[in-house]
């Protein structure tokens, strides 16, 4: 059995012992209503202190004011403000009246804005309207001028359709015939080239006749005798 190292052994146990205090600390606090009345007075007692000095130094750090009030369950009342809890509510209860006197007489160009939603929204619900009677459909509401002029704008919208559907095939009818002009021109280009390659191997094939037939029969067995050979 090898000999344990100590300092080393105890390294990796103090390692083992921070990380499982790691893991407790990272477990989280489940928030709910403590049952124990006296432990629930307690922490009352003590988180409200430390709220309290929170709003302290929110107020000297930022240099707000604050007004902190916290009713207990029995109804006592515990309140905060570095200047005057006065002070700070009249200051809300004057920034309420203020909103509540915009609401209730808003300005010029909310006035504007909402006239011309209005106008939009107006507009917008003609159009659907429109819309659908277009397509055939709430047609009982109207009498009979009615019907004659959405019978003419439909007729006057089909008119439109068909004649944009004309030019549409026609172009696709002219882009068409111009692939074709360039097709058959390709293929009158691609013919001329085979009939000249064609030409140029009947012409390969005659002159290489011609010179198979100059050449003597009686040269082509003999071997060629040079002036210096024996």
């Amino acid at each position: 059995m090898e000999p344990v190292n100590l300092p080393q052994y105890q390294f990796f146990s103090s390692l083992e012992g921070c990380d499982n205090k790691m893991r407790m600390v990272r477990q989280k606090t489940q928030i709910k209503r403590i049952e124990n009345l006296a432990a629930r007075q307690v922490t009352f007692s003590k988180r409200r202190c430390g709220l309290f000095k929170k709003a302290q130094e929110l107020c000297t750090l930022c240099d707000v004011d604050i007004a902190l009030m916290v009713f207990s369950a029995t109804g006592k009342l515990f309140h905060y403000s570095p200047s005057s809890m006065n002070q700070v509510l009249e200051k809300r209860r004057l920034l309420q009246t203020r909103n509540v006197g915009e609401l209730r007489h808003p300005s010029q160009e909310m006035q504007i804005a909402s006239r011309n939603f209005g106008i939009l929204s107006k507009e917008l619900a003609e159009k659907s309207t429109a819309l659908r009677q277009m397509k055939g459909e709430d047609l009982k509401g109207l009498n009979l001028k009615e019907l004659d002029k959405l019978e003419a704008m439909i007729e006057s919208g089909l008119v439109k359709v068909v004649k944009t559907k004309e030019q549409k095939m026609l172009k696709e009818i002219s882009t068409l015939k111009e692939k074709e002009a360039q097709l058959m021109e390709e293929n009158v280009h691609l013919k001329q080239q085979f009939a000249m390659m064609h030409l140029c191997i009947e012409k390969s094939e005659i002159n290489l006749k011609t010179t198979t037939t100059r050449i003597p029969a009686s040269n082509l067995g003999n071997p060629i005798k040079f002036p210096f050979s024996n």
